[in-house]
C-alpha cells in the first residue's frame, strides 16, 4: 500500500487548497447572512452558487465519481480513485456546510448519481443523471421510515404496488436528506413489492418518483440537535399518499432494492469518513488556535497539561484513521467493495466516534463559545454524532464485523 499523492492528486490538492482559503471560508459568514434573507430558507444562498461556478471553472467538478467497480470513471467526473479522491474529500470536511455542494460532491446526490449511473435506464439516466451532474437539480433517497427500526432495511412497510403500465406508492419516510430544497425534483424511494416474498432481501424495490407528482407530501423540516440543515436542504418527513408513476420508473428490476442499497451505502459511507478526517482537523486547529490565545489561571490555556493531552490524543487518533480510510480505499480500488467489507465497516465504527469525541474537547476549550454560532464546532459535532445513525448505527456494523471475525474460528 502506498498512500504518497500522485502528480494528479498533488494538482487538485493545490488548485483545492486555494479555492477553501480564497472562496469558501470567506463565504461561510455570507451564506449564513445571504440564507437569513432568502424568502425560502430551504433555498441556496446566492453565494453557494457563486462558489459552483468558480469550482467548476477551477476544475473541481464531481472529483466524487467512481464507476461500479470502484475504478475512475472518466466519463461522468474526473476519473479519481478513492485513494486520489480521499485527501480531497478531507479537506471539503473541513467546510462541510459549503465545500461539497460547492463541487457537487454533497450527500444524497452523491449516492443518487451513482445508483442512477449504475442501474439506471439509460432514459433515466438523461432525465435525471445528467442535470445532477450538471448541478442543476437536487435529489432526495427516500428510505427511512418513522414506524420501523430501519436499520433493518427488511423493515421496510412503505408499498410499491403495480397497477397495469404503473406503480402505485403508499407509505411514510422521514430524515429524507435534501427534500426541503425547493431545488430537489427527484426521489429514490425503497418500499417493498413483494412484501410476501420467502426471501426476506427480496422483497424490496426502488422506484424513482418526481417531487411534483401527485400524491407527494412534504409534511415537515425534521431537526437534527436542534438544527435544520438548511444548506443540505434539511431532513424531511414526506407522505406517500397513492403516488402513481410510471412502471418504467423502477430502477434495476423488482427486487433488486436491497441489493442497490448496499451497493449505494458502501462509497457514501467511506466518503463521510474522509470528510470527517477533515473536520477533526479544523477542530484541532481551532482547539490549537485557542489555547495560544487564551490565558486562565495565570498561565495560557496551551501549558495547561489536560489541553496538551487533548492536542496530542487528538493528533494521534486523526493519523489512526486517516491510515485505516486510506487502506478501505485501496482495497476498493484494488478488489472492489465486497473485498473491503471489513475495512467499511471498521472506519464506519471508529470515525464518527472518534471525530466527535475529538470535536468535544474543541468545544470545551472554547467554553461557552464552543456552544454557540461564532464558531462551527457545535454543528461539527452535531454532523459527526448524527453520523453514527447515518448509513447504518455503529451496533449494525458492530454485529456484521463481530460475525465477520467470529467465522474464522468455526
Amino acid at each position: 500500500m502506498d498512500f504518497a499523492f500522485d502528480a494528479r492528486t498533488e494538482e487538485l490538492r493545490g488548485k483545492l487548497l486555494a479555492f477553501m482559503d480564497e472562496h469558501v471560508y470567506p463565504a461561510e459568514a455570507v451564506a449564513e447572512e445571504q440564507r437569513a434573507a432568502l424568502a425560502d430558507p430551504w433555498d441556496t444562498p446566492p453565494v453557494v452558487e457563486e462558489l459552483k461556478a468558480e469550482a467548476r471553472r477551477r476544475g473541481l467538478w464531481n472529483l466524487f465519481f467512481m464507476d461500479q467497480h470502484s475504478l475512475p470513471d472518466a466519463e461522468y467526473g474526473a476519473g479519481l480513485t478513492n485513494v486520489q479522491y480521499a485527501p480531497l474529500a478531507e479537506i471539503t470536511g473541513r467546510s462541510p456546510q459549503l465545500a461539497p455542494t460547492a463541487l457537487n460532491c454533497a450527500a444524497p446526490d452523491t449516492g443518487n448519481m451513482e445508483v442512477l449511473a449504475q442501474f439506471g435506464t439509460e432514459e433515466q439516466r438523461k432525465r435525471w443523471l445528467h442535470p445532477l451532474l450538471a448541478g442543476e437539480i437536487r435529489s432526495a433517497f427516500a428510505m427511512t421510515e418513522p414506524e420501523v427500526a430501519s436499520s433493518d432495511a427488511t423493515n421496510i412497510e412503505t408499498r410499491i404496488e403495480r397497477d397495469g403500465d404503473d406503480y402505485v406508492i403508499t407509505g411514510r419516510k422521514w430524515y429524507i436528506s435534501g427534500a426541503m430544497n425547493p431545488r430537489c425534483e427527484i426521489f429514490i424511494v425503497m418500499g417493498k413489492t413483494d412484501p410476501e416474498g420467502s426471501d426476506p432481501r427480496r422483497q424490496q424495490s426502488m422506484v424513482l418518483v418526481p417531487r411534483d407528482t401527485p400524491g407527494v407530501g412534504i409534511r415537515r423540516a425534521m431537526r437534527v440537535y436542534g438544527y435544520e440543515d438548511h444548506y443540505h436542504g434539511g431532513h424531511a418527513e414526506v407522505v406517500f399518499d397513492g403516488v402513481r408513476v410510471p412502471a418504467a420508473n423502477i430502477v434495476g428490476e423488482e427486487g433488486g432494492g436491497f441489493a442497490i442499497a448496499q451497493a449505494r451505502l458502501g462509497p457514501g459511507r467511506i466518503h463521510h469518513c474522509m470528510r470527517l478526517i477533515g473536520m477533526a482537523e479544523r477542530a484541532i486547529e481551532l482547539m490549537c488556535r485557542r489555547a495560544a490565545d487564551r490565558t486562565a489561571f495565570g498561565k495560557p490555556l496551551a501549558a495547561q497539561g489536560v489541553v496538551q493531552e487533548w492536542i496530542a490524543d487528538s493528533r494521534v487518533a486523526v493519523e489512526q484513521l486517516r491510515l485505516l480510510v486510506l487502506k478501505t480505499a485501496w482495497l476498493m480500488d484494488t478488489v472492489g467493495n465486497r473485498g473491503a467489507h471489513t475495512e467499511i465497516q471498521a472506519i464506519k465504527i471508529a470515525t464518527p466516534r472518534t471525530v466527535a469525541d475529538i470535536i468535544d474537547k474543541a468545544v470545551q476549550l472554547h467554553g461557552a463559545g464552543g456552544v454557540g454560532q461564532d464558531f462551527p464546532l457545535a454543528e461539527l459535532w452535531a454532523a459527526a454524532r448524527t453520523l453514527r445513525l447515518a448509513d447504518g448505527p455503529d451496533e449494525v456494523h458492530q454485529r456484521s464485523l463481530a460475525r465477520r471475525e467470529l467465522k474464522k474460528y468455526r
